[in-house]
């Protein structure tokens, strides 16, 4: 005799067979969902809040490899087999329409707001419909870290990394199933988890976009793993008495396991705090040990009379965790959307209202889409589905419009995500401005080296007049300097340029060393970052003393709708305020304030006229170092004359 049940994956509900004694449901999972998709939804849409809640998705991962291999390990226990088409089918029944819906909605919403929201959407769409999106986004370069070309669906990389789980653990089960130990079974999962975590740590690099290693099935895969792991040994564990005997497994889980659970759960809330998305901790270690924490908080809440089970069975926690799938798929594309329809948010303080926007048109998509869409169908799959829909149209009345509009608002959701996908551009006008930069700095590298090469064999200290020239400048910088290279050139012909897409302060240093130890290190230098993450006055002393008291600095304040801006900046006066014998501040930030419309839709990336600001604001420091020349022919006041 077998009793049907249903367990949830991910936000994802299963009919599933288990055997007598097998509990309908697994205490505490439901809770402890609610605070992983809590902890994502925080770090997305309010950063400030919780810079680390990105560990919800590996939280995630846990959980659903626990309850996929608790589902294959009892339907196997049960039946003597596992049915893999019947799995696969539930998984495509589960996952697929309320992903439907998503796509067709906000790629419809982003086709009538036009514009940067498009930018990649066919590799995206595509991604969503072969649950390739991880590898997609590899192979194209595509950054999740970047801020500076936000993609609509980028989160649909995780269901990807769950969705290719699914595919191929139930194959490698059935193989495991064949070795008669369990103790053996355990452990190759276990090297499988470690493996995997280790090919994270070592590919890891840092300083250096950590996409890869996030977003690969092979290295972070190591949670489904561990979830794994826990799933089987609970499964043996579940014909024990714990109150008899007093084997050392049956003392843990009695007496210390509670305990550690709910450490593990203090922890996971620290950690959800103290990582960040850009620390080599996160990926060397941190991320393997937060999935390990997550399974002692599963395995504590799961047993027989958990108190942290019942506390995680809060009934607002369940009501959350049961809706997470879709909390999960509907927040970053609202986001998207509310952003590119309302440009004016993209503000430190607007972002909170951005975000509070998004949250609550999130919740409502959510849990109409779990109402109308994905227990309808899990209930009584698509065919059922599709026969009461046919049903509808045949009443009459109120219900067959309802039927007709249903349909009707479908065909135009169909129809306008193809117009979306036909009409999406290639890049988006933060990456032309950046590219145009590109351009504009290939084009004169030959003249650079020149100049270069002049300049470090005439002079080796700055002058007071007249203001240095571009053979005199090296330029460090991000994204920001790229899209203004070609004001630079053209306000300081022979300016030797080394900026790259998401470049961070803690890289100047070794960059500065390099040119120096090169002998190509200029009189003046020309630092432009800030944009991409916080700076330390301890890193703006180191690049100081690399220079030399013979150099000129110049630093570039930040313009960004970012949490850490204020506090670049900051940093920035007061490093320059007590040295301003030797170093300057291009009041890039102050210049481009009033003229925002020259900026890309990020608000940070300038176009030629905000490079021309933007050099204005250089050519302004240096003349702070230098007083006024004797004459410039490309003086302050065109610069600013050029932008009107």
């Amino acid at each position: 005799m077998t009793s049907a049940t249903q367990t949830r994956t991910g936000g994802t509900a299963l009919s599933v067979v288990t055997p007598p004694g097998s509990p309908s449901r697994f205490a505490g999972l439901d809770g402890l969902r609610a605070i992983a998709v809590t902890a994502v939804i925080l770090y997305h849409l309010f950063p400030r809040l919780l810079p680390g809640g990105f560990i919800g998705v590996d939280i995630f991962f846990v959980i659903s490899g626990f309850l996929i291999t608790s589902l294959l390990v009892a339907e196997r226990t049960s039946t003597g087999g596992i049915s893999l088409r019947s799995f696969w089918q539930r998984r495509i029944r589960r996952l697929v329409p309320a992903l439907f819906v998503l796509v067709l909605a906000c790629s419809t919403a982003a086709w009538i707001i036009g514009g940067d929201v498009l930018v990649g959407l066919v590799r995206q769409v595509l991604g969503a419909a072969t649950f390739s999106s991880n590898w997609l986004d590899v192979l194209s370069n595509s950054s999740y870290f970047s801020r500076d070309a936000p993609q609509l669906f980028r989160t649909l990389w995780s269901l990807a990394v769950e969705e290719q789980f699914y595919l191929v653990w139930p194959l490698i089960l059935l193989a495991l199933f064949l070795i008669r130990s369990p103790v053996v079974r355990v452990g190759l999962i276990g090297l499988l988890a470690v493996a995997s975590g280790a090919e994270m740590a070592l590919l890891f690099q840092p300083g250096a976009d950590a996409t890869r290693v996030y977003f690969g099935s092979d290295t972070h895969s190591f949670g489904l793993a561990i979830g794994a792991v826990l799933a089987i040994v609970v499964s043996r564990l579940k014909p024990l008495d714990l109150d008899a005997g007093e084997s050392w497994m049956q003392v843990f889980v009695r007496r210390w396991l509670p305990v550690v659970g709910a450490v593990s759960l203090a922890t996971l809330v620290f950690a959800a705090w103290w990582l960040h998305d850009d620390a080599s901790v996160t990926y060397r270690g941190g991320l393997f040990i937060v999935s390990v924490l997550t399974a002692f908080v599963i395995w504590a809440a799961v047993s027989a009379g958990s108190t942290l089970g019942r506390i995680l069975d809060a009934t607002p926690l369940r009501a959350i965790g049961a809706r997470s799938y879709g909390l999960y798929l509907w927040h970053w594309p609202v986001l998207m959307l509310v952003l590119a329809a309302l440009p004016e948010l993209r503000t430190p303080l607007g972002a909170w209202s951005a975000g509070a926007t998004a949250l609550a048109v999130t919740v409502a998509a959510a849990f109409l889409s779990y109402r109308f869409v994905e227990q309808p169908i899990r209930r009584g799959g698509l065919r059922t589905t599709a026969r009461q829909l046919a049903l509808l149209l045949r009443e009459a009345g109120r219900r067959r419009r309802s039927g007709i509009a249903v349909l009707a608002f479908s065909a135009l959701c169909c129809g306008a995500t193809i117009a979306a996908l036909v009409s999406a551009p290639t890049v988006t006008t933060a990456q032309s401005f950046i590219q145009r930069g590109q351009a504009a700095i290939a084009a004169h590298s030959a003249a650079q080296s020149r100049a270069a090469a002049h300049s470090t064999s005439t002079l080796t200290a700055p002058h007071r007049h007249p203001l240095p020239t571009g053979a005199q400048i090296t330029a460090i910088g991000d994204s920001v300097m790229l899209a203004s290279a070609p004001s630079l050139e053209q306000a300081f012909p022979g300016i030797a340029i080394d900026a790259v897409v998401s470049r961070q302060m803690h890289a100047a240093p070794g960059i500065v060393q390099a040119l120096m130890d090169a002998g190509a290190l200029r009189p003046c230098v020309l630092i432009g970052l800030g944009t991409n993450g916080s700076i330390s006055a301890d890193t703006l002393h180191q690049l100081q003393q690399i220079a030399g008291p013979t150099r000129e600095l110049v630093f570039v304040t930040v313009q960004a709708p970012r949490g850490w801006t204020d506090g670049v900046n900051a940093t920035l006066t007061a490093f320059a305020d007590g040295n301003s014998r030797s170093v300057a501040l291009a009041q890039w930030q102050s210049a481009i304030a009033s003229h925002l419309d020259l900026l890309a839709a990020d608000q940070i990336h300038p176009g030629s006229s905000g490079g021309h600001i933007y050099a204005a604001a250089v050519m302004a420091a240096l003349v702070q170092l230098n007083g006024p020349p004797p004459f410039r022919p490309y003086s302050v006041w065109e610069l600013n004359r050029r932008t009107r």
